[in-house]
């Protein structure tokens, strides 16, 4: 059986279209079993933000918020887990950071010792309030930020994506 000339230039036409560029890949880039996917990256942890509001002056309830406070970063550390942690006093709350009225200072240091990274917050508008009903300034615990406002203050956490767990 004999090819007809037609047959062969239609052959050699879909060699050339289609066989040349398939195997000038392959050269290129090497044999097809040698192409790897990438790698998946793993993701970046997330960060856990939680802020433990106080407002009140009830030792019990103050206590439980510092239970909480040393509870949670351990759970995290447990599992390689970043996380931040806010402490936003206002009203009657602010007691528990006041050197003078909080009944839980000594916990405090035990808090402060064991998770620094804590941060402290007291609400200026109350501060001032205090400061005025009782006529002198009010002396804070050593290393208390201050926040406008701190109800305005977890709100905006909040906004940001902070988890809010009262005590």
């Amino acid at each position: 059986m004999r090819l007809s000339r037609r047959l062969l230039t239609v052959a050699a036409g879909l060699v050339l279209a289609f066989g040349v560029p398939f195997a000038a890949t392959l050269l290129l880039t090497g044999s097809v079993a040698a192409v790897s996917k990438p790698e998946p990256k793993k993701p970046e942890p997330r960060v856990h933000h939680v802020v433990l509001p106080i407002n009140s002056d009830d030792p019990t309830t103050m206590r439980a918020l510092i239970s909480t406070a040393l509870n949670l970063p351990k759970y995290y550390r447990e599992r390689n887990e970043p996380f931040e942690i806010e402490i936003v006093a206002y009203n009657a709350g602010v007691h528990m950071l006041r050197v003078d009225t909080s009944p839980v200072k000594e916990l405090l240091r035990v808090v402060r010792g064991l998770t620094p990274d804590i941060r402290f917050v007291v609400c200026e508008a109350t501060k001032l309030g205090m400061e005025r009903a009782e006529g002198h300034p009010l002396v804070l615990l050593d290393n208390i930020d201050l926040v406008p406002n701190g109800p305005g203050h977890i709100v905006e956490l909040q906004e940001a994506g902070w988890s809010y767990i009262r005590s």
